[in-house]
């Protein structure tokens, strides 16, 4: 059976075509002011990339931010939904899903079976999740895919106080000016993330396995952060970004 999973993400679209469970295909393109032409952008790459018709697709269920206005989709779940059962049949001793992407971090406690036993969410706040990163990095004038590896440089630990992104700003301009390294300042950014992350997965009661999803998982100065305010080890999927797609695929063969 062929399905397909649409991740309507407020910064990219993901799409993810599934055969008995196996990825056979996948894409993601931004999502621009016209979120439904760059999920059918996304839809035909990953087509392409299955070798097949839309037509040979039997089920296709969407998520995300923007799952109401996803083309060709005829049901919906939630992204907490879409997580957990991606996260669940990729690692079925997962009991934690902490999923940071650029607009939304939650935490999500599960059963093995990927029912969802809690979940919190950071919607209001850009102090936890990937956007802080971007604002960050114009501040200091780094680019920001070299931000994580400069803060694993780091040699001293600077406590952030400032947890709204304003302010967070002015916090790192005014470091500058004190000569404060770069690396250092790179480090208290991810700490600051990591914080606003952790205290959702303790709302929920966390518990290992952890597995750590969303497109913030690819940069290793949060990850090293995270993992020292949870002092645990985290797994991250190969293809991160995708689970949420991956899970409303699944979900879409369910049905």
């Amino acid at each position: 059976m062929i399905t397909a999973g649409i991740d309507m993400g407020s910064k990219t679209v993901k799409v993810v075509i599934i055969r008995d469970g196996e990825i056979i295909g996948k894409a993601k393109t931004l999502a621009g002011f016209e979120a439904g032409g760059a999920a059918e952008q996304a839809f035909a790459q990953a087509l392409d990339e299955a070798g097949i018709a839309i037509d040979d697709v039997e089920a296709i269920v969407a998520t995300g931010a923007g799952r109401k206005n996803a083309p060709y989709s005829t049901r919906d779940i939630t992204e907490v939904g879409g997580d957990a059962r991606g996260v669940i049949r990729l690692f079925p001793s997962a009991r934690t899903v902490l999923d940071v992407g650029a607009e939304e971090g939650r935490a999500i406690r599960c059963t093995e079976d990927g029912k969802v036993l809690d979940f919190a969410l950071n919607e209001k706040c850009a102090a936890g999740a990937g956007a802080f990163t971007e604002s960050m990095s114009r501040a200091l004038e780094v680019p920001v895919e070299e931000l994580g590896p400069m803060s694993l440089k780091s040699t001293k630990s600077i406590p952030m106080n400032a947890q709204c992104a304003v302010f967070a700003e002015s916090e790192v301009v005014t470091l500058v000016h004190l000569k404060t390294p770069k690396p250092d300042i790179a480090r208290a950014v991810h700490d600051a993330i990591a914080s606003r992350i952790v205290s959702l997965a303790r709302k929920v009661g966390y518990e290992p396995d952890v597995v750590l999803i969303g497109g913030v998982a690819h940069n290793p100065g949060f990850v090293d952060s995270l993992e020292r305010a949870l002092e645990c080890k985290v797994i991250i999927p190969e293809n991160p970004e995708f689970i949420g797609a991956y899970g409303a695929a699944l979900a879409a063969a369910e049905a």
